[in-house]
């Protein structure tokens, strides 16, 4: 059997098993330790497999999720920020910052899920108050706050006066993954539906905000997967 890897945030193992009594692919997530085994017939090409893997991600990802949480974070652990998995890094830092592929905290265990999640709203709300700003601007609309939440039924909300409320998590996911909830939540400040033309005002403020989209609904439940404090 071989070890194959499923693209991520977050990653996904997958033990590749052949068999001769097979007919068809098929993923299995374990209740147990949560490995995840993709079975193809012994004839099947393995890039077809993956194809299908790939296909089903949603399904694994929401399997895994529905898993026991994850343990809190620790030392030595990674968890992904604007896309790249950073290692937590014990560091004499006064503040969380990123170098390179880790992210530097201090060196206090008991309190780096704390320190973790203040660091991660914090980037969350910088990086969103500049892409509403931006939008807005475009459009020639103006809103009156932003809240962040951790919501795990919406992305975002635009409300009738004109607020906007946001899942910090948006900053696990690859940057254009925020651009994209942005430029959405800020269009209803036009447009409060779902219309034609409220997805040409979305068109407008983020062009090809289609691939964006899709690898939320793809792997937006991975990111409720991550448990920070208590």
């Amino acid at each position: 059997m071989r070890r194959l890897l499923l693209p991520g945030p977050p990653e996904v193992h997958l033990t590749l098993r052949r068999s001769a009594r097979a007919r068809r692919f098929s993923l299995r997530v374990s209740r147990v330790d949560g490995q995840v085994t993709l079975t193809l017939p012994t004839w099947a090409p393995e890039a077809e497999a993956m194809d299908f893997a790939r296909e089903k991600a949603p399904w694994v990802r929401a399997a895994l999720a529905r898993r026991a949480p994850q343990s809190l974070p620790g030392f030595g652990t990674s968890v992904p920020v604007e896309g790249r998995m950073l290692a937590l890094t014990a560091a004499p830092v006064r503040t969380p910052r990123i170098e390179a592929e880790a992210l530097l905290l201090p060196p206090d265990a008991a309190r780096l899920g704390v320190r973790l999640v203040t660091f991660l709203r914090f980037v969350a709300r910088q990086r969103l108050q500049a892409a509403c700003t931006r939008h807005a601007e475009a459009l020639g609309r103006s809103f009156t706050r932003i809240t962040l939440r951790d919501t795990r039924s919406r992305w975002g909300s635009c409300a009738p006066d004109g607020s906007l409320m946001f899942s910090w998590r948006l900053i696990l996911a690859p940057p254009e993954v925020l651009e994209y909830v942005a430029a959405h939540e800020v269009a209803h400040l036009a447009e409060m539906n779902h219309s034609p033309a409220f997805w040409a005002v979305v068109a407008r403020l983020c062009p090809g905000y289609a691939a964006p989209r899709a690898w939320l609904k793809q792997n937006g439940q991975a990111l409720h997967s991550y448990r920070f404090t208590d």
